[in-house]
């Protein structure tokens, strides 16, 4: 008789690997912002907390509307996920079944291929350019009819570099009719580039556009899991019917509200994140780094085989970064005072 046991096919999922959180250390892993939510977002989630015996809106109706308004986008063409993770998730379960394929860039998004193969679905991974930017023409190239779903990262994760309108427009004409784009744009309140479009466009020009976007980088609400989808409207209404009943918390949907609300605060401590931004990446070209050019809140080190070695002289010196093994080392942006204290060790690395 067999025994009970998990899937097969898990042993071979690839891990997500989190930040991690060292006491004492200063965290430069998960492209965090460091101020935390808003101070008028505080008191929205301070007063929400008294009812938290009840049930959150399992369709965050107020929330939906508020993005509608926005955005300038009906709310039917809206959907609500715990963090834009798992609407990528949520996207997959919705137009994919076994077998079909999803591409992406790779290195890009962690959870892609995760999520992916949760599915049951095929990843495609298609390599960088040599700039470290996603490479359209080669993802094209690779979609076939069993191609249902491509992720377009911009910024991509976790090198920081941007696709231009230009490029973009000319992806969307080439990409067949039954291929979703998924334009993940978790990094957008980041941009400064005016050659970077607002996704958001492509949704009302085309039939097989979403876009995602979330509160937990610029907005400062990891903790509380909240991301949006602007789709196609059967797109977000299949998003709906595969969603995890109640998995957007009432708190978090009242922060999210709140966040919409204080744009103007959001907007200058982005600015402030985007000064120290420019001021780590020439210091680190001063040092003799390569580093591409980002419009995310984090910097890119494409360090190879000494990738290993300078997150472990990171970590000696109480800074944590996100490594990704024989490639590269992602670094968020942090405080003045804590960019500061990663110049100096990068300094030292440097002169090892």
């Amino acid at each position: 008789m067999p025994s009970l046991a998990p899937r097969p096919d898990l042993d071979s999922l690839p891990k997500y690997v989190p930040g991690r959180t060292i006491e004492g250390a200063v965290k430069l892993a998960s492209n965090e912002v460091p101020g935390g939510p808003l101070p008028s977002v505080q008191a929205a989630i301070t007063a929400a907390v008294t009812g938290v015996n009840r049930y959150p809106d399992n369709g965050s109706q107020a929330l939906r509307e508020r993005l509608s308004r926005r955005l300038d986008v009906p709310a039917e063409r809206l959907a609500i996920g715990c963090g834009s993770v798992s609407l990528c998730q949520q996207m997959i379960q919705a137009l994919c079944g076994p077998g079909d394929e999803v591409l992406f860039g790779w290195r890009s998004f962690e959870a892609y291929p995760i999520v992916v193969q949760v599915a049951l679905a095929t990843g495609v991974k298609v390599p960088l350019t040599p700039e470290h930017g996603l490479d359209l023409d080669a993802m094209l190239a690779r979609i076939t009819d069993r191609t249902k779903l491509v992720f377009v990262c911009n910024p991509n994760n976790p090198t920081g570099t941007v696709l231009h309108r230009d490029e973009i427009e000319r992806f969307l004409e080439a990409v067949p009719p039954h291929v979703l784009v998924v334009l993940d744009e978790a990094y957008k309140e980041f941009v400064t580039d005016p050659e970077v479009p607002d996704g958001v466009e492509f949704t009302r020009t085309h039939s097989n556009v979403a876009v995602l976007r979330t509160f937990s980088k610029a907005y400062g609400l990891a903790g509380l899991r909240v991301g949006y989808a602007v789709a196609p409207e059967p797109i977000a209404q299949a998003l709906q019917q595969v969603y995890v009943a109640f998995s957007v918390n009432s708190i978090a949907q009242v922060a999210a509200i709140a966040s919409l609300d204080a744009e103007d605060e959001l907007l200058a401590r982005c600015r402030e994140i985007i000064s120290e931004r420019t001021r780590v990446r020439d210091a680190l070209l001063e040092m003799g780094y390569e580093i591409p050019p980002t419009q995310a809140n984090f910097v890119w080190f494409p360090l190879g085989e000494r990738t290993a070695a300078f997150a472990e002289h990171m970590l000696d010196r109480k800074l944590i970064v996100r490594p990704f093994p024989g490639e590269g080392a992602r670094v968020t942006i942090g405080t003045p005072e804590e960019n500061d204290l990663m110049l100096a060790a990068a300094k030292e690395f440097q002169a090892i």
